[in-house]
């Protein structure tokens, strides 16, 4: 990486970042409600080159982009940079809006995370740029902190409404382990996760299917959160604990869908949790399943090639399936016997030639460590 930056910059980085996607196990669309998630990052890796200009001028470059990008960093504004771009540029604006003196940058990406797929590049991407465009300039933020500016870079600078699960699993995951995470406190616990010590696999189905989150089905789930909590008099939706009251006390249908997918979801985390910390691993498999459901019947979050990839599986026999990430499209994941897995993929493979679909991609996902400097 740090060849290919001077090759293409004509000097040496002053370093090198890694930052990795993520899966997230269970606990979909919980995190913007205060309620409990479980990542763990994928081997599939962004790095992010880096060196410090004193000149103001910033220059991104990407290997799987043919086009750069250049711009002045004090020019630097919400909606003033698109496309891969604006995740580095807003890396940059978030550093200077939070005091750092951040001046000009030359940055260098290559991503091995599958774009569009919901395997959260856009959150490693800022992770990335802001540890970079941070150290370049002498300052060193701590875990909590990249976490925070990366959230704030989608959601202020970008304009993508999420919460802090993609960017805290990219931060702080841990090789064998998923993260046990409380969004309202940050607390977290690393939970053994290794399902080839047992003989499984998460079995990973990117459904090729597309993938946009940033026009508006993701911020209606989240209003709609919101405002459910509005009407229930409470703080987030994960303060309801008494669901059947929560639901009678909803007009309406489409509110009363968003809180049961959240508060039975919240539910299926903490059982997840306890099956992995006893190491009950086939436990989790119907979990899975049940969460697809949620996700497809009150959140309304899946697609057609999502939702026949999670039969396929399932009828190959797959332990448990669902769609993760934010929904609309991306991965389907799902919890195999080491010799099912590739009767699963040929179900899948075949059920999409039936359907007319694209040909999916499929690959395994070890848990994998969390972002780091390199070099």
């Amino acid at each position: 990486m740090a060849e290919v930056f001077t090759r293409t910059f004509g000097y040496d980085p002053e370093g090198v970042w890694a930052a990795p996607g993520r899966i997230n196990l269970i606990g979909e669309h919980t995190d913007y409600s205060d309620g409990f998630v479980l990542p763990f990052a994928l081997p599939h890796t962004l790095h992010a080159a880096a060196a410090p200009r004193a000149d103001g001028a910033v220059r991104l470059r990407s290997l799987q982009a043919p086009e750069g990008d250049g711009f002045g960093v004090a020019d630097l504004a919400p909606g003033s940079v698109e496309g891969w771009a604006a995740y580095p540029a807003g890396a940059l604006w978030v550093l200077r809006q939070e005091g750092y003196r951040v001046d000009g940058l030359d940055l260098l990406v290559d991503s091995a995370i599958p774009s569009g797929a919901g395997l959260s590049s856009s959150a490693a991407l800022s992770c990335a740029a802001v540890m970079a465009g941070a150290a370049v300039h002498g300052a060193d933020p701590s875990a909590s902190q990249v976490i925070r500016m990366a959230r704030r870079v989608e959601n202020d600078f970008v304009g993508m409404p999420c919460g802090v699960l993609d960017q805290s699993a990219s931060m702080l995951s841990a090789e064998g382990h998923a993260l046990f995470m409380d969004t309202r406190t940050m607390e977290t616990e690393q939970v053994p996760f290794a399902p080839d010590r047992q003989g499984m696999t998460v079995l990973v189905v990117d459904t090729r299917a597309p993938h946009r989150l940033v026009e508006g089905h993701y911020a209606d789930r989240h209003r709609a959160c919101q405002e459910a909590a509005k009407e229930l008099g409470v703080a987030a939706l994960r303060d309801v604990t008494d669901l059947e009251a929560a639901l009678a006390a909803l007009a309406s249908s489409e509110l009363r869908r968003r809180v049961r997918h959240v508060v039975t979801e919240n539910g299926r985390v903490l059982d997840t949790v306890d099956h992995l910390r006893a190491g009950r691993l086939r436990d989790v498999g119907p979990l899975l399943t049940a969460s697809h459901m949620s996700l497809r019947d009150d959140y309304e979050v899946t697609v057609p090639e999502v939702d026949t990839a999670v039969r396929a599986l399932l009828s190959a026999g797959a332990l448990g399936a669902r769609i993760t990430g934010g929904g609309f499209g991306g991965c389907v994941i799902a919890l195999v016997e080491r010799e099912r897995v590739e009767a699963c993929g040929r179900a899948v493979e075949e059920a999409y030639r039936e359907e007319g679909f694209a040909a999916p991609s499929l690959f395994e996902a070890a848990p994998s460590a969390g972002a780091r400097r390199l070099r």
